[in-house]
């Protein structure tokens, strides 16, 4: 009977009599004093504002050009045939003229560059078919519903790729030409393989495999985006293996970005002839562009971006104006403690109970 009425009433429910339930561990708690606070404060001032300048000088040494080419030179012309939409698929060849004053040493890279266009809203995000992409053949011929309205076109074929974003590929293409002392001009070689990452290419977009077809009868029965040029197994005429869906150009642009300002990978400068085995050479140099990306409806604007990196990456200085913000916010509150201790709590004695 007694035994019963340990197990029951408010002592059932009492914890064991053991150091971990009854919160008897040991424990370590630190004493917070000026003479390991303040220490501490200056250390970690140092330390940020030291990272922050040699980040700094690591970005300085980096170069970078930046070309607003959406109504530059003659492609002013292409700009304002844009604007009307019957003229989307019509071609519009356009070229700016620009110099380099100071020599691109090293690796080059080759960026384009949107401004307002917001790839990171949700429903756009979720129009395409991933499965489609990956090339499963059941999705090839029946789209995944989230791609609508861009799942099929309007004779009731389906869209490969489908999707908006897939339908909104940046397509202006560059040429990149250097104009010699002598009055010679050179097309500036670039590597335009190499862009995506190599579980892109090789494990979220494949082709679907169909044995003793070609690309183009494996596709057949599908129909390109509304806005495209060419259907999907033509984007690279002069290679091959850079066609369907692992071409580089769709899936760099398949990789949303954060923000409406934003660049990406074009081409990397190939260093293998003269004279662009040093990076790019002091002088005059022009864009020859094939314009067929319109800007209005969203009032964005178009660039060319020439950059060289380092370990760091690009020039980008947040993280070195952070790094010395914070620590010259630290030192500010390291001095202010110390006045404070300097004043009245040096000896203990001005300190009030």
């Amino acid at each position: 009977m007694a035994k019963e009425k340990a197990n029951s009433g408010p002592l059932a429910r009492r914890p064991d009599n053991s150091a971990f339930k009854q919160q008897r561990l040991p424990a370590w708690s630190p004493m917070l004093t000026a003479n390991t606070v303040l220490p501490f404060f200056y250390c970690m001032a140092v330390l940020c504002m030291l990272l922050g300048v040699w980040l700094l000088v690591t970005v300085q040494n980096t170069q970078e050009l930046k070309l607003d080419y959406t109504e530059a030179g003659t492609c002013n012309a292409c700009f304002a045939k844009r604007e009307n939409a019957s003229n989307a698929l019509q071609p519009c060849n356009c070229t700016v003229v620009f110099p380099i004053e100071k020599a691109f040493k090293g690796n080059v890279f080759f960026y384009y560059g949107l401004r307002n266009f917001h790839q990171n809203l949700r429903r756009y995000m979720d129009s395409r078919d991933d499965a489609q992409m990956v090339g499963r053949k059941k999705n090839l011929k029946s789209p995944s519903t989230y791609c609508e309205p861009f799942e099929k076109d309007e004779n009731g074929l389906p869209i490969a790729p489908c999707g908006a974003v897939a339908n909104s590929i940046f397509n202006d293409s560059f040429t990149l030409v250097y104009h010699g002392s002598k009055g010679s001009t050179i097309h500036v070689p670039l590597y335009r393989s190499g862009l995506t990452w190599y579980t892109d290419k090789n494990i979220k977009y494949r082709n679907p495999k169909v044995d003793n077809l070609t690309l183009a009868q494996v596709f057949e029965g599908t129909a390109k985006p509304l806005y495209w040029h060419k259907p999907v197994y033509e984007l690279d005429p002069h290679n091959p293996d850079n066609n369907g869906f692992i071409n580089e150009d769709l899936i760099v642009w398949m990789r949303e970005a954060a923000f409406p300002n934003f660049k990406k990978l074009y081409g990397i400068l190939n260093r293998v002839s003269e004279p662009f085995t040093e990076g790019l050479p002091v002088g005059n140099y022009s864009i020859e562009i094939s314009y067929n990306f319109p800007v209005q409806y969203f009032r964005g604007r178009k660039e060319v971006v020439l950059t060289t990196v380092t370990w760091f990456g690009g020039q980008n200085h947040f993280l070195p104006i952070a790094y010395l913000v914070t620590g010259g916010l630290i030192l500010l509150l390291a001095v202010i403690l110390t006045v404070i201790w300097w004043k009245f709590g040096k000896d203990g004695k001005n300190m009030k109970e």
